[in-house]
This record gives structure tokens, sequence and C-alpha cells, in this order.
């Protein structure tokens, strides 16, 4: 019998990664994307070219996109919001808590928890959920925290029958951007992928232009330069500058970060 997971996947790094890592533990796939009205969505256009990439390669995925824009339209968010500027720098600065999205986790996790559930009961077989929180957004997202999680799938136990048979796993919880990559990697060889035609059908920015191309300036952006840095790869993904002028940036903003909170401590 397949084991089966239910996964959240947006189309950027991390959650990509996550993806490969439950392919390549053969598990039968269920990926749920939303489209909340984030300035971003191109991250989905970006997964579904994955999806075929993948299935080309003979690793099929079930992909379901939820259609959330009515819910989230009044959520004050910089990622919603089209008309605001987006914050740059360095990922865990204080301005970048202008992209936290009210509640958005919980709305995420209880729609991936239904399906899971639902799954589950029909077919009377345990299911995992899988979700690609890591480390390095703990600091500005606080439902990103593992006491978050640990307390609202406490309560989907507790409010729903059949409980028992949905497990959550989070094996980027411990794990930054830099490990998650070096994770995808042993992925793509075992599964017989191209890492960089995988990353390239990515979307990390907050902020891409009209034809998708990444600003390499927003927190997101800076923390995943510095991951592929830390790898010593170039990352594929189109930037609207040269790969030398966005790690420059990168770089800059981290030593400016560093410097700072040096002098604070």
């Amino acid at each position: 019998m397949a084991r089966i997971c239910v996964i959240s996947v947006s189309g950027g790094m991390d959650s990509t990664s996550l993806l490969l890592q439950m392919l390549r533990e053969g598990f039968q796939v269920y990926a749920i994307s939303f489209d909340y009205g984030q300035r971003h969505v191109i991250e989905i256009e970006r997964l579904r070219a994955n999806l075929a990439y993948f299935a080309s390669k003979g690793h099929s995925v079930n992909h379901q996109v939820v259609n959330l824009r009515d819910a989230f339209a009044s959520f004050p968010s910089a990622l919603t919001d089209h008309a605001s500027a987006m914050p740059e720098g360095f990922y865990a600065e204080e301005n970048m808590k202008q992209t936290v999205v009210p509640n958005r986790n919980a709305i995420f996790s209880s729609i991936i928890y239904g399906h899971a559930l639902s799954i589950a009961t029909r077919k009377n077989i345990p299911v995992q959920i899988s979700l690609g929180v890591h480390s390095g957004d703990h600091a500005i997202y606080p439902d990103c925290r593992p006491e978050f999680y640990d307390a609202i799938f406490n309560a989907f136990g507790i409010g729903n029958w059949n409980s028992d048979l949905v497990k959550l796993s989070l094996p980027y919880l411990h794990m930054d951007k830099t490990t998650i990559l070096q994770d995808a990697l042993v992925s793509c060889k075992i599964l017989g992928l191209d890492f960089d035609t995988v990353f390239k059908n990515t979307n990390t920015c907050y902020d891409p232009d009209e034809t998708g191309r990444s600003s390499g300036r927003t927190g997101a952006d800076v923390e995943r330069i510095l991951a592929f840095h830390a790898i010593g790869r170039i990352d594929p993904v189109p930037y609207q500058t040269s790969w030398s002028e966005v790690l420059a940036y990168a770089l800059e903003k981290e030593r400016d970060f560093n410097k700072k909170s040096a002098n604070i401590s």
C-alpha cells in the first residue's frame, strides 16, 4: 500500500525542496497550493512547470490550487497590497514584519488538515501532513514556530473524528535555507532530476517584475541568494540584474545586519 502525504506547495524554494523529499521517500503526494492574491502568484505557474517536468521523469503529483483571494482581500500585508512598497534588505530585519499575512498559516493548515483527514477517512489509512517550515522563519513569522504547530494540530486532533489517522511532519523545522538546498541536491540525484531545472522553476521573490524576474532585493531574495552562495552554486532563477550584483547586495545586507546585531549585544 502506497504511503500518502499531503503537503502545502507554494512553488518557492522550501516547499519545492520538501516536495522533492517526499517523492524521494516514496510517498504518493497530494500537493495543495493557495492563490490568496499574493503579488508573487507567479510561484504557482513555476510550480506547474516543475510538476510537468517531474511527470516527464516519471514522478507524478496530485496537485490542487485553492482560491482564497476573497478571503484574504482585506488582510493587511505587503504581500497582498499591490500598491504598497515592498520592504528590502536582510530577512531578519524588523521591517520584514510588513510581509506577515495575518493568520495565513492557520488558514492554510486548516485546509490541508481537512484534505488529509478526508483522504485518511475515505481510505481508512494513515496520512502524513508535511510542511516546509524552517528555523529561518521563526523570528519574523510567529505562525512558523514549533509552539504554533503544536497548538494548532493539537486543536485539530481534538476537534475531529479519526484524527489518529493524521500525523504531522515538519522535517525542516530545525534547518535553514542552506541545509534545505543541500537536501534538495540529494533528492534530485536520487530522483534523476536536474537541480538547476527544478530551481529555475521556482520563485522566492515577493516582488517579481512583470516578466517574473526576481528583484534580488527583498528579504526572501537575500536569504535565498545567500543559501545558493553557501552551497557554491549560482541561483538559476532569472534576476533583474546579474548574479554578481544580486550576490554583492545580499552579502552587504548580511554584513550590515550582523554589524548592527553585534553593536546591540
